[in-house]
């Protein structure tokens, strides 16, 4: 940096001279090959437009890419350096995200005990096949809106929009997959009012009370799926899978599943009058925010529902069945019961089965690519969402009679495969029984290890790394 420019610009012998370009040739021909088999990876060899740029920038050198280095402004020549080098983290960071692997984290406790709120992951967009971006042009690590205190606004632009493309994976999904995806029902979003979803808050408070309370529910946008929210849930269902919840018990196919060890479920439990300590339902993995202490003030009609006497204390929490059977074996315990049905809302289709439930569920059917179905106007509402928002159909019932397209249907078939989505925190997770299916294009890939754990309920200087989680596998 002290040796002054002109010393840069002397004469280079010959023999120096040959060794440079030798090596500008070497370093061509790895970039180049690199870029090439990207190229045909992605399937678009209109980007081979670009392939002179590369032998300009490494043999040629007729466009001036490093001009900025003959400076003789050393202030300039700290500024450039310092935007050159910004930009190409910038790029890299882009298509290595675009097409490898992001780092995603965890917010909720859908997925608790498998992956816990505060878990940092590797996700993995090689696993499925990395999807060609709808919305190409986008700001590198920001997923639709930029922080407030970068201004807000959009941090992409929606022209040009590419159709859906999936390049070649190295896996398919396969049951029981933890899987990263957007979220479905995430196209259209009230800015202010995101949970619960644009299409529940319609269905309780009229899409036009939605629509008209900006100060409220704030401006209604729309996302492309590239652009909605992340979510991650484990895949209970494949496509071509018939699903059915009979009592929280999963059945695929007919043939009931065996709850993996992390899965829980939300009980009341009542004492003989001792409270419990905070420590014993740390040890049970109880996080802080998941105790509620329930008062026969706040639910004496469901507290008498379920036998329970409000005159004693009675905790509300999530339990696997680990730390059930170590809450029963406490002197203290004089009655445990699961979290009636009732308490989970409506499900998906939303007004359709009124005798569905969050814990008697179905049967479903989870569509197959290329599958075909019988339509009927008593099991549109399923797939009212399939034909119309994700696959991209005019849908319309008149006089009793289904019109795709304009034409009179009596069958549909699919265009893409779909997915059924559950959390492992069965009762605390709004997942696919509340927004129904994930379509294939929705898939962004899948979790491969946690590479940092923070726990919430804890300070830096009381254990807040959980340093055991480091490098724990994630994909199940």
């Amino acid at each position: 940096m002290t040796q002054k420019r002109s010393e840069m610009k002397k004469h280079i012998p010959l023999n120096q001279l040959k060794t440079v370009e030798k090596k500008q040739w070497i370093k061509f021909s790895i970039w180049s090959t690199i870029y090439i088999l990207f190229i045909v990876w992605v399937n678009n060899f209109w980007w081979l437009l670009l392939l002179p740029f590369i032998f300009d920038a490494f043999i040629t050198r007729y466009i001036p890419w490093d001009f900025w280095k003959r400076t003789k402004n050393n202030t300039l020549y700290s500024i450039f350096s310092w935007i050159d080098a910004i930009l190409f983290a910038l790029i890299a960071v882009y298509f290595i995200n675009l097409y490898l692997f992001q780092n995603y984290q965890i917010p909720t406790s859908s997925l608790e005990k498998s992956l816990l709120v505060g878990d940092f992951l590797y996700v993995s967009k090689a696993s499925y096949g990395p999807r060609i971006p709808n919305t190409p042009l986008s700001f590198p690590l920001v997923q639709h809106t930029f922080p407030n205190w970068l201004g807000g606004g959009k941090s992409f632009i929606e022209k040009p929009h590419w159709d859906y493309k999936r390049l070649k994976g190295r896996d398919t999904i396969a049951r029981n997959d933890i899987v990263v995806f957007n979220f479905p029902a995430g196209d259209t979003v009230a800015t202010l009012q995101q949970n619960p979803d644009y299409y529940t808050l319609c269905y309780h408070l009229g899409r036009y009370f939605v629509n008209e309370n900006k100060d409220v529910f704030g401006e209604i946008v729309y996302r492309p799926v590239d652009r909605r929210e992340n979510y991650v849930k484990r895949c209970i269902a494949i496509a071509g899978d018939s699903l059915q919840i009979i009592n929280n018990q999963v059945y695929i196919n007919g043939k009931p599943q065996t709850d993996f060890e992390g899965v829980q479920y939300n009980y009341f439990v009542q004492t003989d009058g001792t409270y419990l300590n905070p420590s014993f339902l740390e040890s049970l993995g109880i996080s802080v925010d998941d105790r509620h202490l329930v008062t026969k003030n706040t639910m004496a009609k469901e507290l008498s529902y379920m036998n329970l006497d409000g005159n004693f204390p009675i905790y509300h929490f999530p339990l696997t069945a680990a730390s059930k059977k170590e809450l029963e074996r406490n002197s203290h315990i004089t009655k445990m019961v699961i979290e009636p049905e009732f308490f989970g809302g409506e499900v998906y289709p939303l007004g359709a089965y009124s005798h569905w439930t969050r814990d008697n569920f179905g049967p479903i059917y989870i569509p197959k690519k290329g599958a075909t179905i019988q339509l009927t106007i008593e099991e549109l509402p399923i797939y009212q969402r399939i034909i119309h928002n994700y696959e991209g159909n005019e849908l319309a019932v008149k006089d009793s009679t289904i019109y795709i397209n304009g034409q009179p249907a009596d069958s549909y078939t699919f265009k893409m495969d779909y997915y059924w989505m559950m959390g492992d925190n069965r009762h605390n997770s709004a997942d696919s029984r509340s927004w129904g299916y994930v379509p294939e294009d929705h898939i962004v890939g899948r979790p491969v290890f946690i590479w940092l754990s923070l726990d919430k309920d804890k300070s830096w200087f009381q254990g807040k790394i959980r340093w055991n989680r480091f490098g724990k596998n994630a994909k199940r």
